[in-house]
């Protein structure tokens, strides 16, 4: 799927209504993705929990050397 083909036809998660849509359906304010699947983007608040957790755990390790 070519870059612009995945924006439009990409799956992404709305954050104000916590549905998955099917293109870009929603303003970009309210959305997370392009996911290539909807089962991806169903998880986009787990995936991006999981990412914070991760980077605040190497800050504090970068802090503490």
């Amino acid at each position: 799927m070519a870059q612009d083909d995945t924006a439009e036809r990409g799956f992404y998660f709305n954050v104000e209504t916590g549905a998955v849509e099917q293109g870009m359906q929603s303003s970009w304010t309210r959305r997370m993705g392009p996911y290539a699947t909807r089962e991806e983007a169903a998880q986009a608040l787990a995936t991006a929990r999981r990412r914070t957790e991760d980077w605040d755990e190497q800050d504090r390790e970068w802090n503490d050397s």
